[in-house]
Formats: structure tokens, sequence, C-alpha cells
């Protein structure tokens, strides 16, 4: 019985998994294309992050919070995660933009700010899971007794 519900609960985390990496997948599209878009038409980088960050972070809590996890959220930590990934962003485009000024073609500079960006957000994605499901997203009810392994709090998780 007690592989049954471990078999259980790691099919469960690679659905989770999969459904945060669809969700953040459809909002790094529109957040990429919004970041590409602003840059190429001369937008400064912070800026340019900024309005992708708005253009990703609203579908990408909305299908977290619906679809990934099932339940709303606690907003602070999520403020907090996905400013903290902004600013990081911000800082990287600045930087990124910074060094390619240099370049004369304008192509050529938009494609490595915007990958500089999608960079970011490319090493922060399992950073992300992990704090949305720890501290964003956590259950900190109790569940039924006998699935019990299935809780996870900030304090004590499954290991799946």
């Amino acid at each position: 019985m007690r592989a049954l519900t471990k078999v259980h609960l790691r099919r469960g985390r690679l659905l989770l998994w999969a459904k945060y990496s669809a969700a953040s997948v459809i909002a790094t599209v529109i957040s990429q294309l919004a970041f590409a878009l602003c840059y190429w038409f001369g937008t400064a980088p912070i800026v340019a992050t900024l309005v992708a960050w708005v253009s990703g972070a609203v579908p990408n809590y909305v299908l977290n919070r619906r679809w990934t996890w099932g339940r709303s959220g606690q907003k602070v930590p999520y403020l907090a995660i996905v400013i903290g990934s902004a600013v990081a962003a911000s800082v990287v485009t600045s930087v990124t933009d910074h060094l390619v000024q240099p370049i004369e073609s304008h192509a050529l500079k938009t494609l490595l700010v915007t990958g500089s960006y999608l960079g970011t957000y490319a090493v922060l994605f399992i950073v992300k899971f992990v704090l949305f499901d720890r501290l964003v997203f956590a259950r900190t009810s109790p569940a039924p007794a006998g699935d019990r392994d299935a809780v996870r709090t900030p304090a004590t998780t499954s290991s799946s």
C-alpha cells in the first residue's frame, strides 16, 4: 500500500511539474513577445522588462492558481517572488543593453537583449517552482487521515 501511495505521489508531482511548465511556457511566450516588441521599437530595457513582466505575470498567476495548484495562493510571497524576478531581469537586460551598444545591427542587439531576458527567467524557472510550491501555494490544512504523506507545507515536505 505504501508503494502505491508513493507512485501516486510521484505521478502527482510530475503532473504538477508539467502543468507549471506549460503555464510558464504560455506566460514566457507572451512576456518575450512584449519585451522584444518594446525593445525593438526603442523602449529602454527597464521599461521593456516592466511591460513584459506585467504581460506575463498576470496569465502566469491565473494559470498557476486555477490550473497548476488549483487553489488561491498567498499574495505577499507571490508578489515578492515575481517582483524579485522582474528586478533580476531588469538588471540583466540593462547590463546586456549596455554591453551590446557597440554593435551596429539593431536586430542583433534586440536578439541579444531579448535573449538575456529569456535567460534570466530560464535560470529562475526551478527556483520559482520550489518557492511557489513551498510558500505561495503550499497546503497548510491537514489532509484526510489516509493521505497525510500528500500534505505539503512550508515546514515539511514529502520526499518524492
